[in-house]
């Protein structure tokens, strides 16, 4: 194998642990990285784009975002329930889309279905040298 290989296997793991909350009980999101780059014209920012998956029933964890990060979250399918900072708790369909401002507590986010599974796609634009995307509240 060759050394970028090898690397480039150890980021990946890395970013899908640091992605990752802590699971709850019951079942939990997974969360894939799907993209990664610095913004050539803003200087020391990064998009990071991950798809977050919910099992039928499933949910993260509270948890609370990276101090930079501006979110963009849209619904490839099913419906997902989702509530951030002092927000109403909002149900978003496929093809649906909000965002969330930097350093936002994110308090729900679960699949509404007990039935089907649900699909997001999240873009964050955060500060380089930002690597946690989300940590759990206690």
């Amino acid at each position: 194998m060759n050394a970028r290989f090898i690397v480039g296997a150890a980021y990946a793991a890395t970013a899908i642990a640091t992605a990752m909350p802590v699971a709850a009980h019951g079942p939990t999101e997974t969360v894939t990285p799907h993209f990664e780059k610095a913004i050539p014209n803003i200087p020391g920012k990064t998009m990071k784009v991950v798809i977050v998956d919910y099992p039928p029933g499933g949910a993260s964890v509270p948890h609370s975002h990276a101090d930079s990060s501006f979110i963009f979250a849209h619904v490839l399918s099913g419906e997902i329930e989702s509530k951030v900072n002092d927000g109403a708790a909002e149900t978003y369909r496929a093809g649906e889309s909000w965002y969330e401002p930097p350093a936002s507590k994110h308090l729900v986010s679960r699949n509404v279905s007990k039935t089907k599974p649900a699909r997001l796609l999240a873009v964050f634009v955060l500060d380089s040298g930002e690597k946690t995307l989300t940590t759990p509240i206690e």
